[in-house]
Parts: structure tokens; sequence; C-alpha cells
């Protein structure tokens, strides 16, 4: 056991007090950019990188470890001069400080962020990014164009896309470079030349990969302003997924890479071929079963459908029926008049005068042809004629009672 005096703090072991110094530099320094030069570069398996940041002055060891590192757009080599965002910190083991790099980037980067956030904050004001000007890409288009750098391995990648989705879609080549000097002009003018000659429907812009300076012709502010004057639907397909340039912002589309452009701007031959042949199979399932349907309903109109002889047959039964009803109802009627008839008769018989003087009554006449229902008017020896059921007479008056 170590001796010490009486009142006094026992002594600190060295990670006691590496410990304490780490802490005490972490709580003074946030999370800062240093801008040096790199040394002594080294890659390790486990894939971290270790260097040295120094200037002319002075020099610092450095880490980043492997889960920032696989970010890197560019690979770290001595006499490099870099920007590192980074925290400061103590190796405990061996009682050094250091700095854990959370992020770094080429010498002059950070003025190439200012611009582009600068940029995108304007033009976003201006409406060039809402969702409400972006527009549908044509299903088929007539022709497709591209506009990129003819040495470019993005615009073989593209070519060879567009050949096994829509080999039988024209390709149409606007070049420009797309990297270096004055390219951002170039780029915007192979826009507006595709524009003026109308040649395609959509419009493919791209490059691939490479470090913010390499797609710094994608950040200008006069490629933005082309894809969104462009009259043609403009897709974008610039670097790797995880970028992002202000052409992404403006375009009608934006795709993760070249290759994903190139296959947003055109139709797939195979799904099409698939989806003709399922609409071929389906049109003839659904002419088999019209047919199908047709052909039940002829047999049953086949079932119903009678020869000249059986139709012949046919209508004699019911002509023959038609007779029979007929005859029916004529006899009834007939019976109906005989009836009707013989009451009339009946009726008649007793209202015949003859009837009336066959039970003994005479009809009398006076000489004018009157009849005389009683004796009053009559006079002796006047002359009447009589008539019987039978035969008549002619009498003269001998002898007139008159009524009471």
């Amino acid at each position: 056991m170590s001796a010490f005096l009486p009142g006094l703090a026992p002594p600190l072991t060295v990670s006691q007090l590496n410990l304490r110094v780490r802490e005490l530099i972490e709580s003074e320094f946030d999370i800062l950019w240093v801008a040096g030069e790199l040394s002594n570069v080294k890659l390790a398996s486990s894939g971290h990188w270790y260097f040295c940041l120094k200037d002319s002055e002075a020099a610092v060891d450095a880490a980043m470890f492997q889960g920032r590192a696989r970010f890197l757009d560019f690979r770290p080599a001595d006499g490099m001069k870099v920007e590192a965002r980074a925290r400061v910190t103590l190796y405990e083991p061996r009682g050094k400080y250091q700095l854990v790099v959370e992020e770094l980037r080429k010498a002059g980067l950070g003025a190439l962020h200012e611009a582009f956030e600068k940029l995108k904050a304007k033009l976003g004001a201006e409406g060039l990014f809402d969702p409400d000007r972006k527009r549908e890409l044509p299903v088929f288009p007539r022709a497709i164009g591209l506009v990129t750098s003819p040495a470019a391995a993005a615009l073989r990648d593209m070519l060879a896309t567009l050949r096994r989705r829509a080999p039988m879609i024209p390709v149409i080549l606007y070049p420009a470079p797309v990297q270096g000097e004055g390219s951002g002009a170039r780029v915007a003018a192979a826009i507006e030349v595709a524009n003026a000659r109308r040649e395609v429907d959509v419009l493919v812009v791209a490059r691939g990969g490479g470090s913010l300076e390499d797609l710094w012709a994608f950040n200008e502010e006069i490629v933005a302003r082309a894809i969104a004057a462009s009259a043609i639907p403009v897709v974008s397909g610039v670097g790797h997924e995880t970028d992002f340039t202000i052409a992404d912002f403006v375009a009608d589309l934006r795709a993760p890479t070249p290759t994903a452009a190139a296959a947003a701007a055109s139709p797939d031959r195979e799904a099409l071929a698939d989806e003709v042949a399922a609409l071929k199979r389906r049109l003839a399932r659904d002419l088999r079963r019209i047919v199908e349907t047709q052909a039940q309903r002829l047999d049953s109109l086949a079932r119903r459908l009678l020869t000249p002889a059986e139709r012949i047959a046919r209508q004699r039964e019911t002509l023959a029926l038609h007779a029979r009803r007929l005859r029916n109802a004529m006899a009834s009627r007939m019976e109906t008049h005989h009836a009707r008839l013989k009451s009339q008769r009946t009726a008649l018989g007793h209202l015949d005068p003859t009837q009336v003087l066959g039970r003994g009554y005479s009809i009398v006449r006076d000489a004018d042809g009157h009849i005389r229902h009683t004796s009053d008017g009559l006079a002796t020896d006047a002359a009447l004629d009589i008539t019987f059921s039978k035969g008549g007479a002619g009498v003269r008056v001998v002898k007139v009672e008159k009524s009471v």
C-alpha cells in the first residue's frame, strides 16, 4: 500500500488522470471544423483511417472510424488539403490527445456547400422545387434524349439499359461536358438545343458519381433554370444514391443513378410483353366464354326449331282447335237465338187475335170497317161484318141492347 501524508488526497493513477483529462477536453470543445494537410495516412484492415492533420507549425493525430469513413467520396492521401469536422478527445491508453473525425472533405468545399445551400434556398423560394410543377413522364415516348458526356461511363450504362428495356425507341445524344470549367453552361445549352429541336419526348440529364467538385456543374444556377424552363419533361440522374444536386430538386423526376434515370424514362419491353400476353390470355378466355354461351343459346333455339312438316302439323292442330271453338261458339249462339225466338213466338202467340177467336170470340166491324167494341151507336138494321176463327159472315142488326 502506498504511503501518503495525512490530510492530502491520495495520488491518481495514470488511467484516472487520463480519464479526467479526456473528460475535461471533451467538455471544453464542441464538434468543430479543422483545416490542414494530411500526412502519414493509413487504412487499417478494419476500415478505420488514421492520419496526421498538420499545418506549417503544428500537427495533431486523427482517426476516422469505418462507420463514418464509408461515406467518403474520395480516398485520403498524403499531402491532400482537407477540412475535418471532428471531436477533440484524448486517447487514454497513450495519453495523447487526438481528433475523432466525423466528416472529411477537400479544402474549399465549405464554400461550395455554402453556395449550394444559398442557391437551394433562392430557387426554393421562387417555387422551382414545388411538386405542382412536376410533370408526369410519357408512358411511350417517341424518342429519349440524353444530356451527358460522350466519354462518360454513365452513357454506356444508360444505353445498355435502354437497349434492354426499349430497343424500339430512338435515343438521341445531346453531348456536353459534365465536369470542369464551363461545363454547367454547356449542359444548359444542350438542354436548350433539345427543346429547340423537339426531337424527343423525355430528357435525361445525367453523369456518374464523383466528389462535390466533380458534380458541381449540376449545382449551377444556369443548369437549374434550363431544366425549369424545359418544355420537355426532365429526369435527373446525377451521381450515386446519396448524392443530391440542385438539378435533382428542379427536375420533374430525380433518379438515384444514371441507370435508374434511363429506366424511369423508358417503358419496359419485357414487362409490356408480359402485360400483352396476360391481356391475350384474358381476351381468349373471354372469347371462349362468349362462344360457349352462344353455343348453348343456339342449342336452346335449335330445340325450339321445327321442320316444315312439324310446323304444318302444329298449324293444322291450331286451325282445328280454332274451328272447334268456332263451331261450339256458333252452336251455342244458335241455341241462344232459337230459345229467344221460341220465347218470342210464344209471347206473340198470346197476342195473335186468331188464337182469341179460336176460344169462341169474334171480331165485329161496322160498314166503315171500324171494329165495334160496344153496341153504342148501333142502329137497327145496321150492316155488320163478323170474323170468326174460321171464316166470317155479314149480318144485320135486329135488336140493339144498350151496354150497362
